[in-house]
Protein backbone atom coordinates (compact mmCIF):
# COMPACT_ATOMS: atom_id res chain seq x y z
CA UNK A 1 0.00 0.00 0.00
CA UNK A 2 1.44 3.45 -0.88
CA UNK A 3 1.74 5.68 2.20
CA UNK A 4 0.54 9.01 2.60
CA UNK A 5 3.35 10.93 1.90
CA UNK A 6 4.13 9.43 -1.35
CA UNK A 7 5.12 11.52 -4.23
CA UNK A 8 3.42 9.11 -6.76
CA UNK A 9 0.34 6.64 -7.06
CA UNK A 10 -0.04 4.19 -9.18
CA UNK A 11 -1.90 6.34 -11.21
CA UNK A 12 0.98 8.90 -10.92
CA UNK A 13 3.29 5.93 -12.19
CA UNK A 14 1.29 5.66 -15.11
CA UNK A 15 1.22 9.12 -16.33
CA UNK A 16 4.87 9.68 -16.10
CA UNK A 17 5.99 5.97 -17.78
CA UNK A 18 3.46 7.02 -20.69
CA UNK A 19 4.82 10.44 -20.90
CA UNK A 20 8.65 9.22 -21.36
CA UNK A 21 7.40 6.27 -23.71
CA UNK A 22 4.18 8.32 -25.61
CA UNK A 23 5.39 11.40 -25.77
CA UNK A 24 9.13 10.96 -25.56
CA UNK A 25 10.41 12.91 -23.31
CA UNK A 26 13.94 12.46 -21.78
CA UNK A 27 13.61 10.42 -18.61
CA UNK A 28 16.09 13.59 -17.21
CA UNK A 29 13.30 16.08 -17.80
CA UNK A 30 10.52 13.45 -16.57
CA UNK A 31 12.10 12.79 -13.07
CA UNK A 32 12.20 16.95 -13.15
CA UNK A 33 9.08 17.37 -14.18
CA UNK A 34 7.62 15.04 -11.48
CA UNK A 35 10.23 16.14 -8.81
CA UNK A 36 11.64 12.47 -8.78
CA UNK A 37 15.13 10.53 -8.98
CA UNK A 38 15.97 9.52 -12.67
CA UNK A 39 16.29 6.05 -11.41
CA UNK A 40 12.74 6.05 -10.26
CA UNK A 41 11.67 6.95 -13.54
CA UNK A 42 13.89 4.41 -14.93
CA UNK A 43 12.25 1.41 -12.53
CA UNK A 44 8.75 2.04 -13.40
CA UNK A 45 9.29 2.03 -16.82
CA UNK A 46 11.20 -0.78 -16.82
CA UNK A 47 8.92 -2.43 -14.62
CA UNK A 48 5.74 -0.91 -16.88
CA UNK A 49 7.44 -2.56 -20.08
CA UNK A 50 7.65 -5.73 -18.27
CA UNK A 51 4.33 -6.20 -16.39
CA UNK A 52 2.01 -3.57 -17.63
CA UNK A 53 -0.25 -1.21 -15.60
CA UNK A 54 -0.04 -4.36 -12.85
CA UNK A 55 3.88 -3.46 -12.52
CA UNK A 56 2.80 -0.18 -11.04
CA UNK A 57 1.49 -1.31 -7.83
CA UNK A 58 3.59 -1.55 -5.03
CA UNK A 59 4.99 -4.74 -4.20
CA UNK A 60 4.84 -6.89 -0.60
CA UNK A 61 7.66 -6.41 1.65
CA UNK A 62 7.93 -9.95 2.20
CA UNK A 63 11.04 -11.92 1.10
CA UNK A 64 10.96 -14.41 -1.64
CA UNK A 65 12.59 -17.00 0.57
CA UNK A 66 12.80 -17.87 4.08
CA UNK A 67 15.48 -20.59 4.87
CA UNK A 68 15.02 -20.31 8.96
CA UNK A 69 10.95 -20.26 8.73
CA UNK A 70 10.00 -23.45 10.72
CA UNK A 71 8.71 -26.44 9.15
CA UNK A 72 4.58 -26.55 8.97
CA UNK A 73 4.80 -30.50 10.28
CA UNK A 74 6.54 -29.12 13.73
CA UNK A 75 4.60 -26.52 14.04
CA UNK A 76 1.08 -28.84 13.51
CA UNK A 77 3.44 -31.35 16.15
CA UNK A 78 3.70 -28.02 18.31
CA UNK A 79 -0.23 -27.03 18.15
CA UNK A 80 -1.19 -31.18 18.54
CA UNK A 81 0.93 -31.18 21.58
CA UNK A 82 -0.57 -28.09 23.41
CA UNK A 83 -4.07 -28.76 22.38
CA UNK A 84 -4.28 -32.72 22.91
CA UNK A 85 -1.84 -33.12 26.33
CA UNK A 86 -1.68 -29.61 27.10
CA UNK A 87 2.29 -29.34 27.62
CA UNK A 88 4.10 -26.30 28.77
CA UNK A 89 6.54 -24.67 26.18
CA UNK A 90 9.27 -26.37 27.44
CA UNK A 91 8.22 -29.54 27.27
CA UNK A 92 6.97 -29.80 24.09
CA UNK A 93 10.26 -28.33 23.25
CA UNK A 94 11.95 -30.95 25.03
CA UNK A 95 10.05 -33.59 23.48
CA UNK A 96 11.00 -32.03 19.70
CA UNK A 97 14.34 -32.18 20.53
CA UNK A 98 14.07 -36.03 21.39
CA UNK A 99 12.61 -36.59 18.00
CA UNK A 100 15.69 -34.79 16.16
CA UNK A 101 13.99 -31.18 15.61
CA UNK A 102 16.20 -28.44 15.79
CA UNK A 103 14.68 -25.13 17.37
CA UNK A 104 14.76 -23.17 20.32
CA UNK A 105 12.81 -22.61 23.09
CA UNK A 106 11.22 -19.06 22.76
CA UNK A 107 10.48 -20.49 18.45
CA UNK A 108 7.81 -23.08 20.30
CA UNK A 109 6.83 -20.14 22.86
CA UNK A 110 6.09 -17.81 19.78
CA UNK A 111 4.35 -20.18 17.73
CA UNK A 112 1.73 -20.88 20.61
CA UNK A 113 1.16 -16.92 21.58
CA UNK A 114 0.54 -16.69 17.14
CA UNK A 115 -1.49 -20.00 17.26
CA UNK A 116 -3.60 -18.56 19.98
CA UNK A 117 -3.37 -21.47 22.78
CA UNK A 118 -0.52 -19.73 24.86
CA UNK A 119 -2.44 -19.68 28.04
CA UNK A 120 -4.52 -22.74 29.30
CA UNK A 121 -7.51 -20.81 29.24
CA UNK A 122 -7.35 -20.64 25.70
CA UNK A 123 -7.75 -24.23 25.38
CA UNK A 124 -11.65 -24.40 27.09
CA UNK A 125 -14.63 -23.64 24.92
CA UNK A 126 -15.43 -20.77 27.33
CA UNK A 127 -12.50 -19.32 28.61
CA UNK A 128 -12.52 -21.00 31.83
CA UNK A 129 -8.96 -21.28 33.46
CA UNK A 130 -7.61 -24.48 34.17
CA UNK A 131 -5.31 -23.94 36.93
CA UNK A 132 -6.50 -24.08 40.64
CA UNK A 133 -6.93 -21.17 42.54
CA UNK A 134 -4.32 -20.34 44.86
CA UNK A 135 -5.09 -21.66 48.35
CA UNK A 136 -3.95 -19.07 51.21
CA UNK A 137 -2.61 -20.23 54.45
CA UNK A 138 -4.39 -17.93 57.03
CA UNK A 139 -3.75 -17.77 60.62
CA UNK A 140 -7.26 -18.00 62.58
CA UNK A 141 -5.73 -16.39 65.62
CA UNK A 142 -2.60 -14.77 67.23
CA UNK A 143 -0.34 -17.80 68.15
CA UNK A 144 -2.01 -19.81 65.67
CA UNK A 145 0.97 -19.82 63.64
CA UNK A 146 4.34 -19.25 64.35
CA UNK A 147 6.76 -18.85 61.14
CA UNK A 148 10.23 -19.61 61.92
CA UNK A 149 13.40 -19.30 59.43
CA UNK A 150 17.20 -18.32 59.08
CA UNK A 151 18.50 -15.67 57.06
CA UNK A 152 22.69 -16.18 56.41
CA UNK A 153 23.96 -12.81 55.95
CA UNK A 154 28.10 -12.02 55.63
CA UNK A 155 30.01 -10.65 58.34
CA UNK A 156 30.88 -6.27 57.82
CA UNK A 157 34.72 -6.12 58.95
CA UNK A 158 35.67 -3.19 60.52
CA UNK A 159 36.07 -0.06 58.10
CA UNK A 160 33.41 -1.39 55.91
CA UNK A 161 33.13 -4.05 53.23
CA UNK A 162 33.04 -4.24 49.46
CA UNK A 163 28.96 -3.29 49.46
CA UNK A 164 30.29 0.62 51.12
CA UNK A 165 34.01 1.35 49.08
CA UNK A 166 33.39 -1.41 46.03
CA UNK A 167 34.19 -4.29 45.40
CA UNK A 168 37.88 -3.64 43.44
CA UNK A 169 38.51 -1.04 45.31
CA UNK A 170 41.38 -0.50 47.28
CA UNK A 171 40.01 -0.89 51.26
CA UNK A 172 38.76 -4.42 49.86
CA UNK A 173 41.72 -5.15 48.29
CA UNK A 174 43.93 -4.22 51.46
CA UNK A 175 41.35 -6.04 53.57
CA UNK A 176 40.85 -9.42 51.43
CA UNK A 177 45.69 -9.52 51.62
CA UNK A 178 45.63 -8.43 55.28
CA UNK A 179 42.48 -11.47 56.26
CA UNK A 180 43.62 -14.79 55.14
CA UNK A 181 40.56 -16.09 56.64
CA UNK A 182 36.90 -15.11 55.88
CA UNK A 183 35.09 -12.78 58.11
CA UNK A 184 32.08 -15.44 58.33
CA UNK A 185 28.22 -15.21 58.69
CA UNK A 186 25.73 -13.90 60.89
CA UNK A 187 22.36 -15.33 61.16
CA UNK A 188 19.12 -13.73 61.72
CA UNK A 189 17.45 -16.15 63.19
CA UNK A 190 13.80 -14.95 62.99
CA UNK A 191 9.74 -16.00 64.52
CA UNK A 192 6.56 -13.77 62.85
CA UNK A 193 3.40 -14.42 64.22
CA UNK A 194 0.86 -15.48 60.91
CA UNK A 195 -1.90 -13.26 62.49
CA UNK A 196 -0.59 -10.29 63.97
CA UNK A 197 2.64 -10.13 62.27
CA UNK A 198 4.43 -9.43 65.54
CA UNK A 199 8.11 -10.01 65.01
CA UNK A 200 11.30 -11.27 66.67
CA UNK A 201 14.64 -11.38 65.35
CA UNK A 202 17.99 -12.56 67.01
CA UNK A 203 21.73 -12.18 65.20
CA UNK A 204 23.23 -15.29 66.41
CA UNK A 205 26.45 -16.80 65.39
CA UNK A 206 25.34 -20.26 63.89
CA UNK A 207 22.22 -22.02 62.75
CA UNK A 208 22.32 -25.78 64.67
CA UNK A 209 19.80 -27.09 66.63
CA UNK A 210 21.24 -26.27 69.57
CA UNK A 211 21.15 -22.58 68.75
CA UNK A 212 17.52 -22.40 66.73
CA UNK A 213 15.73 -24.44 70.18
CA UNK A 214 17.57 -21.19 72.33
CA UNK A 215 16.26 -19.12 69.89
CA UNK A 216 12.78 -20.58 70.09
CA UNK A 217 12.44 -20.34 73.91
CA UNK A 218 13.73 -17.03 74.13
CA UNK A 219 11.27 -16.03 70.97
CA UNK A 220 8.19 -17.74 72.77
CA UNK A 221 8.80 -15.67 76.08
CA UNK A 222 8.91 -12.76 74.00
CA UNK A 223 5.22 -13.16 72.65
CA UNK A 224 4.01 -14.32 76.14
CA UNK A 225 4.83 -11.30 76.93
CA UNK A 226 3.32 -9.60 74.60
CA UNK A 227 -0.04 -10.93 75.00
CA UNK A 228 0.20 -14.10 72.78
CA UNK A 229 -0.10 -16.94 75.46
CA UNK A 230 -1.13 -19.71 73.61
CA UNK A 231 1.13 -20.87 70.36
CA UNK A 232 -0.82 -24.03 68.89
CA UNK A 233 1.41 -24.24 65.38
CA UNK A 234 4.82 -23.64 64.27
CA UNK A 235 6.06 -23.89 60.40
CA UNK A 236 8.91 -23.95 59.44
CA UNK A 237 10.98 -25.14 56.40
CA UNK A 238 13.29 -28.31 56.44
CA UNK A 239 16.62 -27.19 57.15
CA UNK A 240 18.87 -29.43 59.69
CA UNK A 241 18.08 -27.29 62.57
CA UNK A 242 14.58 -27.61 62.49
CA UNK A 243 14.11 -31.44 61.85
CA UNK A 244 16.53 -32.30 64.57
CA UNK A 245 14.63 -34.47 67.27
CA UNK A 246 15.77 -31.77 70.08
CA UNK A 247 13.65 -29.22 67.94
CA UNK A 248 11.10 -31.42 67.41
CA UNK A 249 10.70 -32.18 71.09
CA UNK A 250 10.96 -28.62 72.27
CA UNK A 251 8.45 -27.32 70.17
CA UNK A 252 5.89 -30.06 70.98
CA UNK A 253 6.54 -29.71 74.78
CA UNK A 254 6.35 -25.51 74.49
CA UNK A 255 3.09 -25.59 71.28
CA UNK A 256 0.92 -28.20 69.90
CA UNK A 257 2.68 -29.58 66.66
CA UNK A 258 5.56 -28.20 64.08
CA UNK A 259 4.86 -28.08 60.42
CA UNK A 260 7.87 -28.14 58.23
CA UNK A 261 6.43 -26.84 54.33
CA UNK A 262 6.93 -29.33 51.17
CA UNK A 263 10.97 -29.13 50.50
CA UNK A 264 11.83 -26.48 47.95
CA UNK A 265 8.70 -24.45 48.53
CA UNK A 266 9.37 -21.29 50.35
CA UNK A 267 5.97 -19.84 49.28
CA UNK A 268 4.69 -21.35 51.76
CA UNK A 269 6.13 -19.78 54.41
CA UNK A 270 5.74 -16.70 52.42
CA UNK A 271 4.71 -14.52 55.37
CA UNK A 272 8.39 -14.86 57.32
CA UNK A 273 10.22 -14.23 53.42
CA UNK A 274 8.56 -11.15 53.22
CA UNK A 275 9.87 -10.15 56.45
CA UNK A 276 13.05 -11.08 55.57
CA UNK A 277 12.68 -9.18 52.26
CA UNK A 278 11.80 -5.94 54.50
CA UNK A 279 14.74 -6.72 56.68
CA UNK A 280 16.87 -6.94 53.52
CA UNK A 281 15.84 -3.58 52.02
CA UNK A 282 14.82 -1.27 55.23
CA UNK A 283 17.81 -2.43 57.32
CA UNK A 284 20.63 -4.27 55.85
CA UNK A 285 20.79 -2.89 52.67
CA UNK A 286 19.36 0.47 53.41
CA UNK A 287 23.27 1.76 53.86
CA UNK A 288 26.69 1.06 53.69
CA UNK A 289 27.73 0.01 57.34
CA UNK A 290 31.73 1.14 58.54
CA UNK A 291 31.45 -2.64 60.99
CA UNK A 292 29.24 -5.17 62.02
Amino acid sequence: MTHANAPLTPTGRLRMVLRHLDEGAPQAHVAAEFRVPRPTVATWVTRYRAEGEAGLHDRTSRPRSRPSQLNPEIIAEIESLRRDRKWSARRIHHHLLGLGYQLHLRTVGRWLRRLGISRLRDLTPDGENLRRAPQRIRARWAGHMIHLDVKKLGRIPDGGGWWAHGRGSQQALAFKRAHKQRVGYTYLHSAVDGFSRLAYTEALDDENAATTIGFFCRARAFFVAHGVTRIHRVVTDNGANYRAEDFTRTVEALASRQQRIRPYTPRHNGKLERYNRLLADEVLYARPYPSE
